[in-house]
């Protein structure tokens, strides 16, 4: 296993790589408050953990007006003062803090927490944020425990604060199109689908490094409940502190099945190994195949993650009677493919639900002998919405609007948490080499 690996600090900040980071409301929540506890229309924020996922909020957040940084908390001092260096530049007056609940007991006037910690320490965090009067945005996955999640989700409905999980895709509004115009107002694909295939393909990539003189030592580490620096920089391949790549690459991708199905999954097989990085616990690969059990019939869903190739990216792809829905976070991935015998999807165009693919297409090419039933063209049509800000942003304007207006969250605790058993089951899975089944009950807390 590595230990010590010296990188120059332009390289260092360059690559993010540090420790750290990490559908209506159902409930009734103290929220609709236009104005902070300042008594402004500012809301005050504290952030815990200002690793590669906490930089990348505080970059969403920094957009957004009237939410002012209060408070850091870091318990690696280099990311600590990175943090609030970095937001002081952006005129953010902030207090640091090494201890979470030290920050909570000295900052009453805070309005919301953001936890972008490791997942094996989300549930602790989040459950003192939300019992101290905080509304929590934590990141996903919810935890790296069922237990943990259950319990955040239960705290959150005992103490009527807001809890939105960072699924980020449930507030940009190319997925709230796609879910609400073409599958459940136009039924475009032929009513609902039928079948659905995802991955996330990432390249080989060496494990994360340090610059040894910010190095923290032993005991520091132990505190905190980490083994090493190799632990903390690269938790997410540890079974105490994450849930592995099908956790962190493949629970954003898991939880569009549930959304889109409208269903809890009532199975998984999967398959998996340590084929490459055997310096790591986690499996660097996996392939899973969930049955939903929907309203028209079974559903089935594969989902891959690999991290030594990045072929083909990450997309998400939905598949009915009448056509193909991909989609993806990256603008690459984004059509709709119509079958041969499907009916016209001009009306789509001039409803604005669709736009024709810029080039048109090869589906009525006639050149050679061929069986269309295998090898036809598809016509190709594009979706007209745009994320034109950082992909988190939407999701952190949905949090900060529900705190202020009411507005109902996007990904509150409940689908959190069904997300979480979701994805952790996929693991079990693979360790038994056995169909894992699930039980509604494993989806209510």
């Amino acid at each position: 296993m590595q230990k010590k690996n010296m990188i120059n600090r332009r390289d260092f900040l360059k690559t993010g790589m540090a420790a750290g980071a990490g559908l209506a409301m159902s409930r009734n929540v103290t929220a609709g408050t236009a104005a902070g506890s300042g008594g402004t229309d500012t809301l005050n924020i504290g952030l815990i953990g200002v690793g590669e996922q906490g930089r990348v909020l505080i970059n969403s957040i920094l957009k957004i007006p009237d939410v002012r940084f209060r408070a850091v908390c870091e318990i690696w001092s280099y990311n600590q003062r990175y943090g609030s260096n970095y937001l002081r530049r952006f005129g953010h007056d902030v207090n640091a803090y090494e201890d979470y609940r030290e920050m909570l007991d000295a900052e009453p006037d805070l309005d919301a927490v953001i936890v972008a910690t490791p997942d094996w320490v989300h549930g602790p965090q989040t459950i003192d944020a939300l019992n101290a009067g905080k509304h929590v945005y934590c990141e996903k996955l919810m935890s790296n425990s069922i237990d943990d999640a259950r319990k955040m989700v239960e705290a959150a409905n005992e103490t009527g604060k807001l809890l939105q999980i960072g699924h980020q895709r449930r507030s940009n509004p190319r997925y709230i199109h796609a879910y609400e115009k073409l599958l459940t107002e136009a039924e475009i694909f032929g009513g609902p689908f039928n079948y659905a295939n995802a991955q996330w393909n990432r390249a080989r990539s060496e494990p994360a490094r340090w610059p040894e003189r910010f190095e923290m030592d032993e005991s520091e580490l132990n505190k905190f409940g980490y083994g090493s620096m190799s632990e903390l920089i690269n938790w997410r391949w540890f079974k105490k502190y994450g849930g592995g790549p099908i956790s962190d690459l493949g629970a954003h991708q898991i939880d569009i099945f549930n959304w889109f199905f409208k269903a809890r999954p009532s199975g998984v097989i999967a398959s998996g190994g340590i084929d490459y990085y055997d310096y790591f616990e986690h499996n660097d690969h996996v392939m899973a195949i969930y049955d939903y059990e929907t309203n028209s019939g079974t559903a089935r869903a594969f989902y891959q993650v690999l991290t030594t190739t990045s072929a083909l990216g990450y997309h998400e792809r939905f598949m009915g009677l009448d056509g193909t829905l991909s989609i993806s976070e990256s603008p690459t991935w984004n059509q709709a493919y119509r079958e041969a015998h499907a009916e016209s999807w001009d009306k789509y165009v001039e409803q604005g639900i669709l736009k024709k693919t810029a080039g048109g297409t090869d589906a009525d090419s006639d050149e050679g002998l061929v069986d269309v039933r295998e090898t036809a063209v598809l016509d190709a049509w594009d979706l007209p919405v745009v994320l034109d800000k950082p992909i988190h942003q939407p999701h952190v304007e949905n949090f900060f609007d529900a705190i202020r207006n009411g507005t109902p969250l996007t990904c509150p605790a409940e689908e959190g948490f069904a997300s979480a058993v979701t994805v952790l089951k996929v693991n079990e899975a693979v360790s038994h080499q056995k169909r894992i089944a699930f039980d509604s009950k494993d989806f209510v807390v």
